[in-house]
C-alpha cells in the first residue's frame, strides 16, 4: 500500500486522539465515585433491611400491646361489675358472696399480671422505637451520601463526556483527510493491537512494541519509497517515518 508521507504523519495525530479517547473512557469507568456509590448502596440496602425488620417488630409490638391492654380492660370491667354486685347487696347467699369475693380477688391478681405484661410490651416497644428512629436517621444520612456521590459522579462524567465529544470531533476532522484504504488498515490494526494501529519509528525503534529493528529491516525501510506504507515485523503496526527515525 502506498500513501503520501503527509497522510502517514496524520495517522500519528489520529492515533494520539484515539489514545486520548481511550484514556477518557478508562477514566470514566474508573471514577472513584463508582466504588464509593457501590459501597454506600450496599450499606444502604443493609440498613433498609434492618429498618424494615424494625418497622415490622414495632408493628407487632403495637398489636401485642393493644391486645394486652384490651385484656386488662376486659378484666377491669368484669371486676367492676362484680364489685358493683357485691356493693349493691343483690347477692345474699353466703356461698355466693364468698365465690364473688374470691373471683374479685382472682380478677385483681389477673389484672395485675396483665398490667405487668402491658408494661413489658411497652418497654420492649419503646426500645424498638428508639432503634427504629436511629435506623431511620442512619438511612437518611447514607442516602444523603449516595446522592452526593452520585452528583459528583454525574458531574465528572459530564465533564469527561464533553471532552470526549470535542476530541471525537477533532478525530473526525483529522481522519477525514486520510485516504480511506489507509485509515481502514489503521483501524483494523488498532483493533487487533490493543488500540495502537500506527507507531512512530524513532531512532530505529518501533514506538508501538518498543523493540529496536534489526539492521536488515532498517535497510529495507531505508530503501523503501517515501510513500510506501511500511509495517513493523515484530508487531505488524504501521511504522511512520519521521526525521527522527534514524534512517
Amino acid at each position: 500500500m502506498n500513501a503520501a508521507p503527509a497522510d502517514q504523519i496524520r495517522l500519528l495525530d489520529v492515533q494520539a486522539l484515539d489514545v486520548r479517547l481511550q484514556q477518557l473512557a478508562h477514566k470514566r469507568r474508573s471514577l472513584p465515585e463508582h466504588a464509593e456509590i457501590e459501597a454506600l448502596t450496599k450499606d444502604l440496602t443493609q440498613l433498609r433491611d434492618l429498618l424494615v425488620a424494625a418497622q415490622t417488630e414495632e408493628s407487632d409490638c403495637g398489636r401485642e400491646q393493644t391486645k394486652a391492654e384490651q385484656d386488662v380492660d376486659q378484666v377491669r370491667q368484669r371486676a367492676a361489675r362484680d364489685q358493683q354486685r357485691l356493693d349493691s347487696g343483690a347477692v345474699s347467699s353466703p356461698k355466693d358472696l364468698e365465690n364473688l369475693q374470691r373471683e374479685i380477688v382472682s380478677l385483681a391478681k389477673r389484672q395485675g399480671d396483665l398490667e405487668e405484661i402491658v408494661l413489658e410490651v411497652m418497654e420492649r416497644r419503646e426500645s424498638v422505637q428508639e432503634r427504629l428512629a436511629e435506623l431511620t436517621e442512619r438511612v437518611a444520612a447514607v442516602q444523603t451520601k449516595v446522592d452526593d456521590a452520585t452528583a459528583r459522579r454525574d458531574a465528572a462524567q459530564a465533564e469527561l463526556d464533553a471532552e470526549a465529544a470535542t476530541v471525537g470531533k477533532e478525530r473526525e476532522l483529522v481522519a477525514g483527510a486520510i485516504p480511506e484504504d489507509l485509515l481502514k488498515l489503521y483501524d483494523r490494526l488498532r483493533e487487533k493491537q490493543g488500540g495502537v494501529g500506527a507507531a512512530r519509528l524513532h531512532q530505529r525503534r518501533c514506538e508501538g512494541c518498543r523493540l529496536e529493528l534489526d539492521i536488515t529491516e532498517v535497510n529495507e525501510i531505508r530503501a523503501a519509497a517515501p510513500d510506501k506504507v511500511v509495517r513493523c515485523e515484530n508487531c505488524s503496526r504501521i511504522l511512520v517515518r519521521t526525521a527522527e527515525s534514524g534512517l
